[in-house]
C-alpha cells in the first residue's frame, strides 16, 4: 500500500467510524478491500453515499486509471479540506484523463475559490500540460497585488514556474522579485529559465 493510500484509508476509517451510521465501518472495510471497479463506480452515482465513501471510491478508481472518477476527483480537488485536495490531485495526476489540466487550470485561476488553489497549482506543475504555464502566470499575477493574503498559492506558482522553465514566465517572476516573501524563490525560478541567468 503506497503512502497516499495509507493516509487516505486511515483518515477515512476514522471518518466512517465517527459518522455514527450503523454499518459504516463494514461499508468502509468493503470499499477498501474490493477489487470490483463496478462496485466502486456505483458509490459515485448512488444517492445518499457519504463523502468518505465517495472519496475512497474516487481515489481508488483514479489511481487505477478509471475515468469514471474524473468528476468526483475534480470536486474533491476544490474542497475546503486540504487532505482531500491533496489526495484528489495525486489521483488525478495518475488518472490520465485529458480533461484534467483544463479543470485544474480553471480551479487555479478562479478568484472566487483562490483559497483552495494550492493543490490545483501543484497539479498543473506535475502535469506539465499546455495549460500549466498560462494558468500559473495568471494566478501569480493576481497574487502580486498589495496585501494579497494567499502567499502560499503565490509561492507555489513561483516554484512551479521555475520547475516548468518556460520563458513566458520571466516577466511575472521578475515582478515577484519585488515581494519579499517571494523574492528568494523567484530568483531560483528565474535561474531555471533559459536565458534568465
Amino acid at each position: 500500500m503506497d503512502e497516499e493510500l495509507r493516509s487516505l484509508t486511515e483518515r477515512l476509517r476514522a471518518e466512517s467510524a465517527a459518522s455514527g451510521v450503523p454499518g459504516a465501518p463494514a461499508a468502509y472495510a468493503r470499499l477498501v478491500a474490493t477489487g470490483d471497479r463496478e462496485e466502486l463506480a456505483a458509490v459515485l452515482t448512488e444517492p445518499g453515499q457519504p463523502l468518505w465513501a465517495r472519496e475512497l471510491a474516487a481515489f481508488r478508481l483514479g489511481v487505477a486509471g478509471d475515468r469514471r472518477a474524473f468528476e468526483s476527483l475534480v470536486l474533491l480537488l476544490n474542497h475546503r479540506d486540504p487532505p482531500r485536495c491533496a489526495l484528489a490531485a495525486h489521483a488525478l495526476a495518475r488518472l490520465g484523463d485529458p480533461r484534467t489540466a483544463r479543470a485544474a487550470a480553471a480551479l487555479a485561476t478562479n478568484e472566487l475559490r483562490v483559497a483552495y488553489a494550492l493543490h490545483p497549482v501543484r497539479l498543473l506543475v506535475e502535469l506539465r500540460a499546455p495549460e500549466s504555464v498560462p494558468a500559473l502566470i495568471t494566478t501569480l499575477e493576481r497574487r502580486l497585488r498589495p496585501h494579497d493574503p494567499y502567499r502560499r498559492v503565490a509561492l507555489a506558482c513561483v516554484e512551479g514556474l521555475g520547475a516548468l522553465g518556460d520563458d513566458r514566465a520571466a516577466p511575472v517572476l521578475n515582478d515577484a522579485l519585488a515581494h519579499p516573501a517571494l523574492a528568494e524563490a523567484a530568483v531560483r525560478a528565474l535561474a531555471r529559465i533559459p536565458g534568465q541567468r
